[in-house]
């Protein structure tokens, strides 16, 4: 399962986190607002970052924008 190897794999760029206004799911507390993100992973719709909890977990990318 490639997945597992994410969380050490190298980083492909730094996002930010800009609001965590979640329509289904609670992500307020695993996001915080201005908060910069290590991207481990992307596909066309999700971001896999490194958040809060110290896991790599999937977002929509609609919570994120680009840290530089």
């Amino acid at each position: 399962m490639l997945n597992l190897k994410w969380k050490d794999a190298p980083t492909i760029r730094k996002v930010k986190c800009v609001n965590t206004n979640a329509e289904k799911y609670l992500v307020s507390n695993v996001l915080t607002v201005g908060k910069e993100y290590e991207v481990k992973n992307e596909t066309e719709e999700f971001i896999f970052v490194v958040d809060n909890t110290g896991k790599v977990g999937g977002y929509y990318k609609d919570y994120f924008d680009s840290a530089e």
